[in-house]
């Protein structure tokens, strides 16, 4: 009888996030994207990924930031703290482009 641990290292060494990575049902993303060091570069790439695709069940928005929210999770301990800050600002210029960033919520909230 199989247990679980045994199946799992049965499997190989692909971890089934990289799976995810690479073949999302909900964005077609560009190749390595979150290897680059540019957080306008990964936030530009989520964002029209996002727009483009038709397979998305959220908003482009939600589905972009989820993209980038499930990378940075799933490096856990092993991201670099470079590589984290870097994903970090990322979030935050994807937000930017969105028009979800916290200044202009400040701003909305203000005004009420």
């Amino acid at each position: 009888m199989k247990t679980k641990a045994t199946s799992a290292k049965n499997r190989g060494n692909k971890k089934w996030s990289a799976a995810v990575t690479d073949h999302s049902n909900a964005l077609d993303l560009e190749k390595d994207i979150f290897k680059s060091g540019n957080a306008n570069q990964i936030a530009s790439s989520l964002k029209q990924s996002a727009e483009k695709s038709k397979r998305k069940k959220g908003t482009p928005y939600q589905s972009a930031m989820s993209m980038l929210n499930f990378f940075i999770n799933r490096a856990g301990k092993n991201l670099p703290n470079k590589r984290k800050l870097t994903l970090e600002r990322a979030k935050s210029k994807l937000r930017k482009l969105f028009g979800r960033d916290k200044s202009s919520d400040k701003k909305a909230s203000s005004t009420k």
